[in-house]
């Protein structure tokens, strides 16, 4: 019975399944470790360890082999690193590892900026604790707080959702932080310390337990901030709020390895032009298109649609219920492209994403560093490409000089393995069979557009000719009714003058009898 017991416990990963082992090249961003640990050496519990291999993680990236031991341990963490390297499965395992599931109250929360990105979150932290029984629960504002309520009547261990939504719920008596909520997390931490919404974090943790010493022993909250940026806001935050934190810092160079990126120079009026021509010679697996405002947003999704290519478009300013269907359908691949504003510049993670496009150049390099950290997610390729204007010259040189990096001109063609990953013979005719039913499908949908073009020109010809034919004819009618009208009256004036003959000859007979 021993061996049969040790036997099941040593072939526990044989019960699993993950996804398909991903092929694709990673660069050092994800590969590069130096402790050479996986994670079943941190003494996690097995029903996580299932989850976090049937979500198809294989070994530790640099910042889980960072944080993830040393938040385990209880430190405050404050770490550093860039976009797309696996910033949310290092504070999502510590946290799940921690959860008692016995204990129906909150024991976590995690803070975001966006409702988008705490949606993502929430399902990532759904799928590592799938054999554990957490009950995890997002809340973000623009959706009904009814149903809010009604779900922390049901156990709710952690609670994913946006800093306003949740203070909301904790004032109302509703969210209960205080009773157990050792667990602190803010991603994009960076936005979340700002003054928007600076003041909402401070309220929030007044609803955490406090801070404690007893016999050499920290209880109480344990704060974990992650973030790619952090100004000097975060500075006065960790010398309030956190008690010796560790401090991860991989941020050896701001960009992602994996990113090549590139500008054109363009006139305004351009660039509808050029980004048609960027679709037609890219070989695109899906890309993410920014303007800086929402009008633009719009407008551009609806060019990109004249044009006969799928686009979907997602702003701040949509009902909440249309971005979370948008976001879901874009992850989901039904869309190849997405059109937005900064809305989608923090955290969010869709690996198909292999080419970002600036359509209006940002104005600051954090904005930047956001915006092309879409692709090239998890050490993969991506490629970011800039649409520059006269304008925007000084705030291109600004950024690469800010972020130390290189942002060179665009060549006339570009180098495919910069931005797609290697792949089977199979599936590289599969991929260009596609490409060229696509490209067939939008020369047809020019050329039925085009024929349209033509026949509506027809019509307004004909129907411009009838008009004219018409008015020549009404024309015609008017002058042979003047003609007639003048004909009558030489007629009347006729007879009137011979009327006057008449009396005048028979006035003179009269008066000679």
């Amino acid at each position: 019975m021993a061996n049969t017991n040790q036997s099941q416990a040593s072939n526990w990963k044989s019960t699993l399944n993950p996804p398909p082992r991903d092929s694709r090249p990673q660069t050092s961003d994800v590969l590069g470790t130096s402790l050479n640990i996986d994670f079943e050496d941190m003494n996690l519990p097995r029903a996580l360890l299932m989850g976090i291999f049937e979500a198809g993680f294989e070994r530790p990236s640099p910042i889980q082999e960072a944080a993830i031991p040393a938040a385990l341990g209880g430190r405050d963490i404050l770490a550093r690193a860039k976009n797309g390297t696996g910033k949310t499965a290092a504070f999502i395992i510590p946290l799940l590892s921690k959860i008692n599931v016995s204990k129906p109250y909150i024991q976590g929360i995690v803070l975001v900026p966006t409702r988008e990105l705490a949606l993502q979150i929430a399902s990532v932290t759904k799928t590592l604790s799938k054999h554990m029984g957490v009950e995890v629960m997002v809340t973000t504002g623009g959706t009904t707080l009814k149903d809010d309520i009604l779900r922390l009547q049901q156990p709710v261990h952690v609670l994913v959702g946006t800093p306003g939504r949740i203070l909301d719920l904790a004032g109302k008596g509703v969210a209960d932080l205080g009773k157990g909520c050792g667990v602190f997390v803010m991603d994009e931490a960076d936005k979340l310390l700002s003054p928007e919404f600076g003041p909402v974090m401070e309220s929030l943790l007044g609803y955490l337990p406090n801070q404690k010493e007893k016999e050499g022993e920290r209880i109480g909250r344990q704060v974990m901030l992650f973030s790619a940026t952090f100004p000097m806001i975060v500075k006065d935050f960790k010398d309030k709020h956190m008690q010796n934190p560790y401090e991860i810092n991989l941020m050896d160079e701001l960009t992602l390895k994996g990113v090549t990126q590139y500008y054109a120079y363009v006139e305004e009026r351009q660039k509808v032009h050029c980004l048609n021509t960027l679709f037609s010679k890219l070989q695109i697996n899906q890309s993410i298109i920014f303007c800086n405002s929402t009008n633009r947003v719009e407008l551009l999704a609806k060019k990109i649609t004249e044009l006969g290519y799928s686009c979907f478009y997602s702003h701040a300013k949509m009902l909440q219920s249309h971005r979370n269907r948008v976001f879901h359908d874009f992850r989901s691949g039904t869309c190849r492209n997405l059109v937005c504003s900064d809305l989608l510049t923090r955290g969010i993670d869709i690996q198909a994403v292999n080419v970002v496009i600036n359509f209006d150049f940002p104005k600051n390099s954090e904005t930047y560093l956001h915006r092309i950290g879409r692709s090239g997610r998890f050490g993969h390729l991506g490629l970011a490409i800039n649409l520059v204007t006269y304008e925007d010259r000084f705030n291109l040189d600004r950024i690469e000089r800010e972020l130390g990096t290189e942002i060179g001109p665009i060549p006339r063609e570009v180098d495919r393995g910069l931005y797609v990953a290697p792949s089977s013979t199979e599936e590289e005719q599969a991929i260009q069979a596609q490409r060229e039913r696509e490209q067939k499908e939008v020369a047809v949908r020019q050329q039925q557009q085009q024929a349209q073009q033509q026949s509506q020109q027809r019509d307004q010809r004909e129907q411009l000719q009838q008009l004219q034919h018409q008015a020549a004819l009404r024309e015609q009618a008017q002058a042979q009714t003047q003609r007639e009208a003048h004909l009558r009256a030489l007629q009347l004036q006729q007879q009137q003058q011979q009327q006057q003959q008449q009396i005048a000859s028979a006035a003179l007979n009269g008066g000679r009898r």
